[in-house]
């Protein structure tokens, strides 16, 4: 094992430890490329590295799992596989059930849902939507929560929907906002809930488990694990219904393959012993007459018999040997009426007295197989040897050699070894492209949302674009509607001006604050202070030569909404420093009859 080994195999321990999530059981190949796809997303290069951004980003948990948990399912995907299914599957077992009797289904690996709400319009359409609420429960389980809290809502898009039957959709879905829920009446026939496949203990009692496309993420190893677990759920008859890139060619004692092409397979009856059977040795009817020779015959038959044989006495004590005992044994007629015991054949290749004891005991043959004898494979047969009436004559023991059969079978075994390690190899890259088939649709999928979310974006980018451009229209009317009236404006200031600059009495405004905000050119004349002196300035803050503080009675009047003008006459000293006297009379100024100020008229 190799460093990179080493830190990945540390990466899915700390997943193991911090999340409960064991995915050693998952394909190596494609579990290493679907993390190096999230470490990609960060530029990450080694496994190490992205333990401690996982350690200090826990968030990147959730994207991980999305990314190794590729979540892709469809209502009713393959078509002629859940019509296979509905016609030699669900059609059959619902017969053979009484009216009354509940029907249990288990969907794992159910991602969104898709699939165990089709095994739901499937049953609503063979019991009838009554049928489906009061008889069926399909538990639906999986390992990713964000996917079960999907199903759970069993709200779909129109895209989602677009693979259900027209038909079926109008009666299985209610469209609301634009999605589509199943019916809130047959959801409750539907159970949802966390299931760990490898970890956790599985549901009992299961008429039909559909796990498709699941399997060939895991390893062989687990995937027997699991299948020995499903064997476990399911009932007496139980069926298995598997993704199209899914066999079960190597767990033949579990499963039987119903619709191979379809993946459908029925369950076996546990494994039961097989009864022995007795086997007898009986002599030929004797005739009575030997004028034919028939004991010379049979004699002569067994001596040149094609394979050994040895018959023992119920004493111990040889009776008859044939040639090819000779030949294998050494054991001629000069060894008839001497104890077995002392032969080597009776210990030699392997130890016979003990199985003729047992044969004798058991009154049944005896069977010893792959018996090595120098460069010779024999199989043994120990055979008691009895009359009529039950009493045991003795054994017969017969050396049958199987060295060319063992040598054909030893052939067939490595062929079919090498048989199956090629059917792997192949059913390995045939799930490693169904693999790669899921994460490229996985791919697309995400790329299709992307560019939707871009294309929503810049739908939003025109509209706000026109929005802007509608409003820089209304601003530059504006402005324009703001030109024409500034210039109004200006031009009226400029008649103003025109007509406060020709009145021989000088004009001053101040607004409720006593500031000045016209000074005329008379004005300017009397008191020598220029208009853009003035304009601003508090009045009451000249230095002049009028008496300003004598002006806040009357301005006062005039800012208190007094229609009648007020008047006085003061003594001032003018620009060029000569004494006059000046007469005042004070207005107020209104807009709307509100006061906003005071006009003060001065006059020599």
């Amino acid at each position: 094992m190799d460093q990179a080994d080493r830190q990945f195999e540390e990466l899915l321990l700390h997943l193991k430890e911090a999340r409960g999530f064991d995915f050693t059981g998952y394909k190596r190949s494609s579990l290493v490329r679907r993390v190096g796809r999230r470490m990609a997303v960060f530029q990450i290069t080694d496994y190490t590295d992205y333990l401690d951004y996982l350690q200090v980003h826990p968030d990147e948990f959730t994207a991980l799992f999305n990314t190794i948990l590729i979540n892709v399912t469809s209502f009713f995907r393959d078509p002629e596989a859940w019509e296979s299914l509905r016609r030699s599957v669900l059609e059959p077992m619902v017969a053979a059930k009484p009216t009354d009797a509940p029907i249990r289904f288990w969907s794992a690996g159910c991602a969104s849902g898709e699939e165990a709400y089709t095994l739901a319009m499937l049953l609503g359409e063979i019991l009838g939507t009554d049928g489906l609420r009061d008889r069926v429960k399909i538990y639906a389980t999986d390992v990713d929560d964000e996917q079960l809290a999907e199903a759970r809502h069993a709200t779909y898009d129109r895209s989602a929907i677009a693979a259900v039957p027209p038909e079926l959709a109008a009666k299985y879905f209610e469209e609301t906002g634009g999605r589509f829920q199943f019916r809130q009446d047959l959801r409750r026939s539907v159970i949802f809930g966390r299931n760990d496949l490898v970890q956790d203990a599985p549901i009992s009692r299961i008429d039909l488990l559909t796990c498709r496309n699941t399997l060939m993420y895991f390893t062989p190893e687990t995937q027997a694990r699991i299948l020995a677990r499903f064997h476990f759920a399911l009932g007496d008859g139980g069926a298995l219904f598997l993704g199209r890139a899914e066999t079960l060619r190597h767990h033949s004692g579990l499963f039987l393959p119903a619709d191979i092409k379809h993946r459908i397979f029925r369950r076996t009856a546990r494994a039961a012993g097989y009864p022995a059977t007795t086997v007898s040795w009986q002599h030929a009817v004797r005739t009575g007459d030997d004028s034919l020779g028939v004991d010379q015959m049979r004699l002569a038959a067994l001596l040149a018999g094609p394979v050994a044989q040895i018959v023992v006495s119920s004493d111990g004590l040889v009776v008859i040997s044939n040639q090819q005992a000779e030949r294998l044994f050494g054991v001629s007629f000069r060894d008839v009426g001497r104890p077995f015991q002392d032969l080597d054949v009776s210990f030699r290749p392997v130890e016979l007295r003990t199985y003729i004891e047992k044969a004798l005991a058991e009154r049944r043959t005896v069977y010893l197989k792959d018996v090595r004898h120098h460069a010779t494979f024999l199989e043994v047969q120990v055979t008691p040897l009895q009359e009529r009436e039950g009493d045991p004559l003795g054994v017969a023991l017969v050396f049958q050699d199987v060295t060319a059969a063992r040598r054909l079978r030893d052939d067939l075994e490595t062929a079919n070894r090498e048989l199956e390690a090629a059917y792997e190899e192949l059913q390995s890259t045939n799930e490693e492209m169904e693999t790669t088939n899921e994460e490229l649709q996985s791919t697309v999928e995400e790329l299709e949302t992307t560019n939707e979310e871009l294309q929503s974006t810049n739908e939003e980018l025109e509209t706000t674009n026109g929005e802007l451009q509608s409003t820089n229209d209304e601003l530059q009317n504006s402005n324009e509607r703001l030109r024409r009236k500034t210039a109004e404006l200006d031009g009226a200031n400029a008649f103003m001006d025109a007509i406060l600059s020709n009145l021989q009495a000088g004009i001053l405004v101040v607004d409720p604050s006593l500031k000045i905000r016209s000074w005329n050119r008379q004005a300017e004349n009397m008191w020598g202070l220029r208009s853009s002196e003035a304009v601003g300035r508090h009045l009451l803050n000249l230095d002049i030569g009028l008496p300003v503080d004598q002006l806040r009675p009357v301005i006062r009047q005039a800012l208190g909404g007094e229609p009648e003008p007020g008047e006085l006459e003061l003594q001032a000293v003018n620009r060029l420093g000569r004494q006059i006297t000046v007469r005042i009379a004070c207005s107020p100024m209104l807009d709307e009859g509100v006061p906003v100020g005071a006009i003060l008229v001065m006059e020599e």
